[in-house]
């Protein structure tokens, strides 16, 4: 599970340390923290598919680095967690849209290689990567309607965050298992 939270940290770093008036420094604390952790990965030999949101956590705060620093402070205005979570909900889906869940490169660098070509596998990967999908389109939809109805309500906005993150993590470590335990039990 802590490996995925540390996937997400210039996620967690970005709603930390940006505002709704300026996301300068969050959009650039992540951008360095994406490109830190996409080196380390592939460093410790991790391959591509294992890093689809390394990847695109670097284009994500790349481009919005620049714009912060070049075009205006905030240029996604106070709906820059909210857009954050969209991004990551459009990477989430589109990964299950070219049938390519984004948590399969990762699971295959912690189970046995002979599982890797099973259903049951791509399966459980599909419903873990669902599972992110939809905690970030929740995200994405509950921060944006924080921003309308309740702007200065901080401690809600971190805690959907904190909750957002936290769910799916401890899905993710729990249902393998499960189907696991479900398997063991029918045969």
């Amino acid at each position: 599970m802590l490996s995925y939270l540390r996937t997400f940290l210039p996620w967690i770093a970005f709603a930390v340390i940006s505002t709704p008036h300026d996301s300068r420094y969050g959009a650039l604390v992540g951008a360095v923290l994406a490109v830190v952790l996409l080196a380390s990965e592939r460093r410790k030999g991790r391959p591509w598919d294992a890093l689809i949101i390394e990847v695109t956590s670097m284009a994500f705060f790349g481009a919005l680095a620049i714009a912060a620093f070049t075009v205006a402070k905030a240029p996604l205005g106070a709906y820059g967690s909210a857009v954050s979570d969209a991004w990551l909900a459009l990477v989430a889906w589109g990964s299950l849209a070219i049938r390519r869940p984004f948590t399969l490169g990762i699971a295959r660098t912690m189970t046995p290689p002979e599982i890797h070509g099973s259903p049951i596998f791509y399966r459980v990967n599909a419903v873990i990567t669902a599972a992110w999908a939809l905690s970030f389109t929740a995200m994405a939809i509950v921060l944006a309607v924080l921003v309308d109805v309740a702007p200065h309500a901080t401690g809600l906005s971190i805690a959907v965050k904190v909750v957002g993150f936290v769910l799916p993590a401890l899905f993710t470590a729990r249902y393998p298992e499960t189907v696991r335990a479900r398997q063991n039990a029918a045969a």
